[in-house]
């Protein structure tokens, strides 16, 4: 139903979202360990909390108070769930590279990501497969969060190995 564009700062704390070349939305943290960021997407605020250890993200509303989903990352699995509303939505990272992956509801696409820079994944598209709501708005951000967390802990868990070889 539409494309929006996605680029991410270098140290991963600014994400931006565009729609043609005009500004819809973007996800920012404080810096690169920050637990707390602050979202925008058509005008509407969201507070996103991560934890780093755990690997929890949970976006809120405006004002933090009501929580509005939780995604649990795992490393060693591609698939994330999110319930939004009464609704299951399935997060799946489509290839060992992070260049694909999509929102899913009832086995069917609904969004889809790439990340178009082959090295840095820098900046991408978000092709969405149904009209936007609240949902989808919030499914754009996890989806956003969610890859770009998983990145580093791919990046780590590679030098653990290769200290753990060498």
């Amino acid at each position: 139903m539409g494309r929006l564009r996605w680029t991410k700062n270098l140290s991963g704390t600014r994400v931006d979202i565009w729609k043609d070349e005009e500004p819809v939305g973007t996800i920012r943290w404080d810096n690169i360990l920050s637990t707390r960021a602050q979202a925008i997407l058509y005008g509407k605020l969201f507070v996103l909390n991560r934890e780093l250890i755990l690997s929890k993200l949970e976006i809120y509303d405006s004002n933090g108070q009501s929580l509005l989903g939780t995604v649990f990352i795992n490393l060693f699995n591609p698939r994330h769930d999110v319930v939004i509303n009464g609704k299951r939505f399935e997060l799946e990272i489509q290839n060992l590279w992070q260049s694909r992956w999509s929102w899913k509801f009832n086995g069917d696409e609904i969004i889809s990501y790439s990340a178009n820079s082959l090295i840095t994944k820098d900046r991408g598209s978000i092709d969405l497969c149904t009209t936007c709501n609240d949902e989808v708005d919030i499914l754009i951000l996890l989806g956003l969060v969610v890859r770009n967390q998983f990145i580093p802990f791919m990046l780590i868990f590679i030098v653990i190995i290769l200290l753990i070889i060498l």
